[in-house]
């Protein structure tokens, strides 16, 4: 096929399992993985959905391939983390029809709290996982992942990473469509009824098809062997493969298709055939470490193990000066991360810093309460973490004189909060959580989540109510405030936190790039200003200081939401057109 396109790697993974004949593609939203469904949801003959959390998805994929359809389930890498119960189980049953799973690494932390190297997983669970260096590689990786799939009877991992899903290289235009009618379900006990009998067969079956796993490896190692000067030999996988290949262009290449199982055979047969062997990876020395327990000698080119490989690094590796042009200059101005201006979120965090409260913090974009100006957030550490952690600090005794909160998200909440709170009201608990539900899985991208009333096809969806999630799980005090109202927000947290009962205050205010019409804009009054800085305290983008210390507002950021307006003591702030009061703001 001539003709060919720019496609990112998320484009291009979704491209390759519609072209595959995937029934269902079922995930939940995480930088750099969202795009792969979204893509996947435009395609026709094929269902996508948003689950509530990685382990759902991973069943529901599950579900689909022992019904006959080839299902595709997509996740970031600490989604893995989720949905590894399911993953170590499947890997004794086997599938139905093909299961992959694509698994999008975030090497240097852009959007994540840690870099957990996929790799390891996928020897941990015993379970095949393929690298691919580009779009036209994921594309096809992702085809022939479910032709393995069925093959070996195993559930296959695709490892992306940040830089393979966002950067666009060119992919052959789309092919024809290879529809599979479902199979069928065959109820099959002794295969997928993991009690202890069962389990340990399937655990000696296991060890069968990863011999077979083996040789498609060393099969797919044929491919990726790349044989130009034998003086320099490197290993590589991913998208390091085009780090060395513009590096060091005249080296050797064994590129490893799969990198669970490794191609041992293949492996020895290319060191034997270069003078000097060098293994170039990133993250964790997934590959090095395995070539110590071949007993294959390799050099070790000092890269680093911690952040996201560059081209620089690589040239400089092998004693070579980076390419000019290609990397990060010095002295540019940072552009830390900060809240929308008019973002609701912006009103609790302001409460919750002049009542001087410990917040147990969590996944989203109110993460970013925990920066300056704001500073108010302790905790940040996994999704749904901030309601068990907070049930904790109060077992311990508190966090002194400061009262402690929970702070969520509404999709976090449904992803992993429900159990947290129902920790809480279970055990007798007193702790208070604050659920923000601005209407929308805001950080990834604005992606639908069940409180929406929305699915991932743009299909309406029965809207569940928060409020009576909550009451059902037993939290008998339950206020709704608005958090642009900042005066009523700090009167409800003040008062839910003195509470000796679980409560639960749900700030609900729809995400502001949701809006699509904003009152008119204000700006300061120079001669009332008085410089005590209140407003600029927000942390509003739209909102600065001149030379002389007076507060600016730039009306082209300024979205009318008045919080501003509110701290402000001394009316310096106006409106720049027609009057226009929120009720309930004196």
């Amino acid at each position: 096929m001539d003709d060919k396109r720019l496609l990112s790697g998320n484009e291009a993974l979704a491209l390759g399992a519609w072209e595959a004949g995937v029934a269902v593609g079922v995930g939940y939203p995480g930088t750099p993985s969202t795009e792969i469904l979204e893509n996947l949801a435009k395609m026709p003959r094929v269902h996508a959905e948003w689950a509530p959390n990685e382990k759902v998805a991973l069943e529901v994929g599950a579900g689909v391939s022992l019904g006959g359809g080839r299902a595709l389930v997509t996740m970031k890498h600490v989604g893995l983390n989720v949905a590894a119960d399911p993953l170590f189980t499947l890997a004794y049953t086997g599938v139905g029809a093909g299961l992959v799973l694509v698994v999008a690494d975030d090497p240097g932390m852009h959007s994540s709290q840690n870099e957990q190297d996929t790799r390891n997983y996928a020897a941990f669970a015993r379970v095949p996982l393929l690298e691919p260096s580009d779009s036209a590689e994921a594309r096809a990786y992702v085809m022939q992942a479910f032709e393995l799939s069925e093959r070996l009877d195993m559930p296959v991992i695709i490892r992306s990473t940040t830089r393979l899903a966002h950067s666009k290289s060119m992919v052959a235009e789309a092919g024809e469509r290879t529809d599979r009618e479902a199979t069928g379900y065959e109820s099959r006990p002794t295969k997928y009824v993991m009690m202890p009998g069962n389990a340990r067969t399937r655990r000696v079956h296991l060890e069968r098809r990863l011999v077979a796993a083996r040789a498609v490896s060393e099969e797919l190692a044929a491919q990726g062997l790349e044989m130009r000067d034998t003086s320099l030999g490197v290993i590589v996988a991913g998208i390091p493969y085009q780090y060395v290949r513009e590096a060091v262009p005249h080296a050797s290449v064994l590129k490893l298709p799969m990198t669970f199982p490794l191609p041992e055979a293949a492996i020895r047969d290319f060191a034997s055939k270069v003078d000097r062997l060098v293994v170039v990876e990133e993250l964790d020395p997934y590959l090095k470490s395995n070539l110590k327990v071949m007993g294959v000698d390799f050099e070790d080119p000092g890269l680093p193990a911690i952040g996201e490989l560059r081209p620089g690094h690589v040239a400089v590796a092998f004693g070579l000066r980076a390419p000019e042009g290609r990397e990060p200059m010095d002295g540019l101005p940072p552009r830390p991360p900060m809240l929308c201006p008019g973002c609701p979120h912006r009103g609790v965090f302001a409460a919750l810093r002049k009542l001087d409260v410990a917040v147990m913090g969590d996944i989203g974009c109110y993460t970013l309460g925990a920066l300056a100006p704001l500073k108010a957030m302790d905790t940040t550490i996994c999704m749904g973490a901030s309601i068990g952690m907070a049930r904790g600090m109060e077992l311990a005794g508190g966090a002194g004189d400061r009262p402690v909160v929970a702070v969520i998200g509404d999709s976090t909440f449904a992803h992993s909060g429900l159990t947290g709170l129902l920790d809480i009201t279970y055990n007798g608990g007193a702790s208070t959580t604050i659920i923000l539900d601005n209407r929308i899985t805001a950080m990834t991208g604005r992606q639908d989540n069940p409180f929406t009333g929305r699915t991932l096809m743009g299909v309406p969806a029965k809207q569940i109510d928060i409020e009576a999630v909550v009451r059902a799980l037993g939290v008998e005090h339950v206020r709704t405030v608005d958090p642009n109202l900042l005066k009523p927000t700090e009167k409800a947290i003040a008062e839910e936190t003195a509470r000796a009962e679980a409560s639960v205050i749900i700030a609900k205010a729809p995400c502001i790039l949701l809006s699509k019409e904003h009152p008119d804009p204000f700006a300061v009054d120079e001669d009332a200003c008085t410089k005590c800085g209140e407003c600029v305290r927000l942390g509003c983008p739209a909102i600065s200081r001149d030379k002389k210390a007076i507060a600016v507002i730039d009306t082209s950021l300024c979205v009318g939401c008045r919080q501003c307006v509110q701290v402000c003591k001394y009316g310096a702030i106006v409106r720049v057109g027609p009057s226009c009061d929120m009720p309930g703001v004196k």
